[in-house]
């Protein structure tokens, strides 16, 4: 798991760490707002017992393996408050490749928690895990997270035409990504 105690505290936001059931309401809080849930794969009724299905089924390392999914806790550093999730799925078609999806309660949007949150797993996963290549796939309607993956250096690379069924509708999906031998550190 990323090490984000010790990292440089002036100006920090955010740290990561492991998700617990202490955190199922604030994720029920955030992840239950239809504007947070919008581009997600879950819809706004989701409850505690999702909240609590989530956190069991967290993987007992700090790795994901193959094909699976770890949600890592982002928290604000000044509260202590849990203020989104950020998921890493380890892509089983392709070695050393990681998919990242990010969840960040609507009243911390735009203010910095995502763009540091990226950066920390980024650092992880190229200086620490040696990944080659990170990847996000998102809801072209989504631009405040291309805009938000574009700013830390990933390239737009597919635009995947209603290539996803969901709610009920064709969504066309965006496909961005960075090498390893492309991250600055941030």
């Amino acid at each position: 798991m990323p090490a984000t105690e010790g990292l440089p505290a002036p100006g920090a936001l955010v740290m990561l760490r492991r998700l617990t059931m202490d955190d199922a309401d604030a994720l029920v809080a955030y992840r239950s707002d239809p504007e947070v849930a919008r581009y997600q794969s879950w819809t706004p009724d989701w409850s505690v017992e999702d909240a609590r299905r989530l956190v069991e089924g967290q993987p007992d390392t700090d790795w994901p393996d193959l094909g699976d999914w770890l949600q890592l806790a982002i928290v604000e550093r000044a509260s202590g408050a849990l203020v989104g999730d950020l998921g890493i799925h380890s892509v089983a078609t392709q070695p050393r490749t990681i998919e990242l999806g990010i969840t960040l309660a609507g009243d911390r949007q735009g203010r910095g928690f995502a763009s540091e949150a990226v950066r920390l797993v980024l650092a992880w996963l190229f200086e620490e895990r040696n990944q080659h290549r990170v990847l996000t796939q998102s809801d072209e309607r989504n631009p405040a997270l291309h805009r938000l993956v574009e700013h830390l250096g990933f390239r737009r690379e597919a635009t995947l035409v209603e290539a996803d069924w969901f709610e009920g509708a064709w969504t066309t999906l965006v496909v961005h990504a960075i090498l390893e031998r492309e991250w600055s550190g941030g």
